[in-house]
């Protein structure tokens, strides 16, 4: 019997069924996975298995080389205190893109592995091609790339005014081979596009499938700690917007970047997933122009350019991405439904959080939307997930409702405050920073959770204090429920 084209009578090797979503294993096919509860996740692989190391009993093994092959040494691991262990001020590369640093901690550090994932045509490549020409020019790159040729990248470069005179070009797919010419060269800093069209003689499947995405990254993680390089890999995404292939990949790297944005706007967000060397919390913004990506240094007053005034249902709100300030507008729309079950539609934000905001609204404040059509967006392509969101909401959904505007001739009103199932609004971090930034961006009011009045508060600003939903309606001229 035949799997794969490996004869599984043979001892070396056995067939498993690995979780795309999880890399939860199993000796057979199951429907929902038991580990993250996704449904027909499982996959066929087969697995090779490494012979046994003759040796003392006790002693480990471990694999030598570093293109992944079977060869295997007898002995134990050298160790040492935490205070031998070295380290260097010099430990980190300057991108020459100050928003990827950003995101980065601070820069690229020596020996890392960082995956940058997204949707086709969100930016990837452009990106990291162009830190190619910014990179100081001392550096050596390395540009491996397994989907286009050679002349498509020089043509792409040349459109992106790339010109490094130490940017090395190879089109190669087999991991081994790359990993020999990462050994052999020695440059400072190494680029594959991408880890799904690599392919290793040690797993099989074909490219792209859960073992050779696993072995092939296994593969660069030694390269890159053993020789100190960083190596950037640049992974797809599957139809539910996850980096295609195992999670297992994401637990190897160091890094994981997630380039995020509608193709319809021109803005993208790059955000750590997951980073080793510093915050998960930063966001970098990019627009994408004919000449490539541009770096946006000032997204607030980005997002709300173009915005109306008095008109109704409308609120600016201000959310914290790691430590930068980020002022967004939400936008609200409530009609009269002519369905028997009226829709509710939100978009940038979690579709859930809307529900509870609309019970709250209804049994604390006298708001009824039950036979009403809601529609709700935030502008830019952002995603409003954090609960300092739920304030702006709200006053979004009172002036959608009462079709009465928050802002009134010359003022511009900013909202932040997270609202509990009691309708109380309560205090969220950095308050300060929020209203500093609104001041900065000319807003001439702040409504804030009351809890906040005890931090030292910028002046210059109107600032107004409350502490339950119903404050709002008198915001609005409406003394009573209705």
């Amino acid at each position: 019997m035949t799997s794969l084209g490996v004869n599984m009578s043979s001892k070396s090797a056995k067939t498993i069924f690995i979780c795309r979503e999880c890399a939860y294993e199993s000796t057979k096919w199951l429907g929902k996975c038991p580990e993250c509860t996704a449904w027909n996740s499982f996959e066929e692989t087969v697995q090779r298995v490494a012979p046994k190391a003759s040796g003392k009993a006790g002693v480990g093994k471990s694999a030598a080389g570093l293109s992944g092959g079977g060869n295997y040494s007898v002995g134990a691991a050298e160790t040492f205190t935490l205070k031998d262990v070295g380290t260097t001020d010099d430990i980190r590369y300057d991108t020459g893109v100050a928003e990827l640093n950003r995101v980065l901690g601070g820069g690229l550090v020596k020996g890392s592995l960082i995956l940058l994932g997204g949707e086709p045509g969100i930016g990837k490549s452009t990106l990291l091609l162009q830190i190619c020409g910014k990179f100081n020019s001392s550096l050596s790159i390395l540009y491996i790339s397994g989907e286009e040729s050679l002349r498509q990248i020089k043509l792409r470069a040349k459109r992106l005014g790339v010109m490094n005179e130490k940017l090395l070009l190879a089109s190669c797919n087999d991991a081994e081979n790359v990993s020999d010419t990462i050994l052999a060269g020695k440059p400072d800093i190494v680029i594959i596009d991408s880890i799904q069209t690599m392919h290793t003689e040690t797993a099989n499947g074909t490219s792209g499938s859960i073992s050779q995405v696993r072995e092939c990254t296994n593969i660069f993680m030694r390269t890159a700690k053993t020789l100190g390089i960083p190596i950037f890999l640049v992974g797809h995404v599957n139809k539910d917007g996850g980096i295609a292939g195992p999670k297992v990949m994401e637990h190897i790297v160091d890094t994981v970047l997630q380039f995020e944005g509608d193709k319809n706007y021109t803005y993208r967000i790059l955000r750590a997933v997951k980073n080793r060397y510093g915050s998960t919390n930063e966001i970098g913004v990019f627009e994408m122009t004919d000449a490539g990506l541009k770096e946006v240094p000032n997204p607030s007053k980005v997002m709300l350019e173009g915005r109306v005034r008095d008109i109704s249902g409308n609120c600016v709100a201000c959310i914290i991405e790691g430590s930068r300030p980020l002022l967004t507008e939400v936008q609200a729309l409530v009609t009269k439904s002519a369905a028997n079950f009226p829709a509710r539609i939100a978009t940038g934000l979690a579709f859930g959080r809307l529900n509870i905001l609309l019970a709250v609204l209804e049994k604390r404040a006298g708001l009824y939307f039950s036979r009403l059509d809601v529609f709700v967006n935030i502008i830019g392509g952002i995603r409003l997930d954090e609960p300092a969101g739920d304030l702006p909401l709200a006053i979004a959904l009172i002036s959608a409702i009462y079709d009465k505007p928050i802002d009134a001739g010359t003022d511009s009103t900013m909202a932040f405050g997270e609202i509990g199932l009691g309708g109380e609004i309560r205090n969220v971090p950095n308050a300060s920073g929020r209203i500093r930034e609104a001041a900065r961006l000319g807003f001439s009011r702040c409504i804030v959770p009351k809890a906040c009045m005890g931090e030292k508060l910028p002046k210059g600003i109107e600032i107004i204090p409350i502490t339950h939903i119903n404050e709002l309606l008198k915001l609005f001229g409406v003394n009573n429920r209705t």
